[in-house]
């Protein structure tokens, strides 16, 4: 099982990311992911070892929707992320899973989810995107 300490280190590492110029990638759009990811992962019996760093780490690399790098945020993310993941000396065997999840969460990329734990990060995203929280992102996004 994922470790407190691992996660406060993940938790932290986004607070430094998370941004106020991108408020729908803010630290609150974070932690709602995480805590989706969570409560689908127990009820799927997924892997929370894949599922948790995934959900924490999946917008890393935070790119502005106008950016011509926008299409690859979710691979530069994966890529980032593995390499924090590995200062912070965690376990090698879950990097591919924990890649993949976080490449494919997005919905600009087009990339196929291939495992259970891609799918719950892929939907945890997602469902923050819908309803009044979805609207005021949205909202938060265009500037409006």
């Amino acid at each position: 099982m994922i470790t407190l300490e691992v996660e406060h280190a993940l938790e932290k590492k986004i607070s430094q990311i998370a941004s106020s110029e991108d408020p729908a990638h803010d630290l609150l759009h974070f932690k709602r992911v995480v805590q989706m990811a969570k409560a689908i992962c127990a009820k799927e019996n997924a892997n929370p070892e894949i599922v948790i760093p995934a959900a924490w780490l999946h917008d890393f690399m935070i790119i502005p929707k106008n950016d011509p790098r926008r299409k690859q945020a979710s691979q530069l993310s994966a890529d980032a992320a593995i390499q924090f993941l590995k200062e912070l000396h965690y376990p090698e065997k879950y990097f591919d899973e924990i890649a993949h999840a976080i490449a494919a969460h997005s919905f600009s990329a087009n990339i196929e989810t291939k495992t259970l734990e891609a799918q719950i990060v892929q939907d945890a995203d997602r469902l923050d995107g819908l309803g009044a929280i979805g609207i005021a992102r949205c909202f938060a996004t265009a500037g409006l």
